[in-house]
């Protein structure tokens, strides 16, 4: 099974520690990429005009400036570093050890800096989304489509693809068509908030309950154990199946 989670607009800064070390983190075939990124966030950081040119609010400048320091700042694991709605309810501190070393094995964080990281991977705070344009590059999606075709279509194998991501973010990477047959869209009606909320719960119960789906309809029974679900089969092979999940 392979769970894919968008990452979190908060996070945890460390204050102290061993720097980011890319060629340490999971899929390195991403390392070019990563670097490449990496170098233009921080320059385009510098200086006061950062948040304007990365059209960022300037409610966040401390964040922003963080980025100036990608290299040097203290890098920590991404279990501990995305905060918010969703990794709240996940709650992966309180995960039993059986539960841990699945959501290490199943999940991964899309990232619109790193592109994809697995929960044992270190990496710095930084301030980044997917829909930002940075000077001289090309939309991010459209960077990281090509660079995550290979790394995502061999982590997902031969199972379920569990997409928690929101567009933004699923616009890096599509299953092709062979394993988009197993790609489950996850679809919370009501406010994102709830959204988020229910996302995390559906991580957080497909780890703990331990059963690597299948299929989309085995994956459906997983989660009616906890939640109100219903599962749309995709009008053409190319686009997931979604699974309407509402808290019981």
């Amino acid at each position: 099974m392979l769970i894919l989670l968008p990452p979190s607009e908060t996070k945890t800064p460390r204050r102290r520690g061993a720097p980011l070390k890319l060629e340490r983190l999971s899929f390195p075939g991403l390392t070019r990429t990563r670097s490449l990124i990496a170098d233009t966030l921080a320059a385009a950081s510098a200086g006061p005009d950062a948040c304007h040119r990365l059209g960022i609010s300037p409610g966040v400048a401390a964040e922003v400036a963080r980025n100036v320091d990608l290299r040097t700042s203290p890098a920590q694991m991404v279990a501990d570093l995305y905060t918010g709605v969703l990794y709240d309810a996940l709650d992966l501190a309180s995960l039993d050890s059986a539960a841990t070393r699945r959501a290490r094995r199943w999940i991964v964080v899309q990232s619109a800096l790193f592109g994809a990281l697995r929960l044992g991977d270190k990496v710095p705070a930084y301030r980044l989304s997917m829909s930002t344009k940075l000077p001289g590059l090309a939309p991010l999606a459209a960077i990281w489509r090509p660079e995550l075709d290979t790394e995502m279509t061999a982590a997902a194998g031969r199972g379920v693809i569990v997409d928690c991501r929101s567009s933004t973010y699923a616009a890096a990477w599509h299953p092709g068509q062979e394993q988009a047959r197993r790609w489950v869209r996850i679809v919370v009606p009501g406010a994102t908030h709830m959204a988020k909320h229910t996302r995390g719960l559906v991580t957080r119960h497909l780890v703990e309950t331990g059963t690597d789906a299948r299929s989309p309809a085995a994956l459906r029974d997983v989660l009616a154990t906890r939640f109100e679900v219903a599962l749309q089969e995709p009008a053409r092979a190319t686009v997931p199946w979604d699974l309407s999940v509402t808290p019981a």
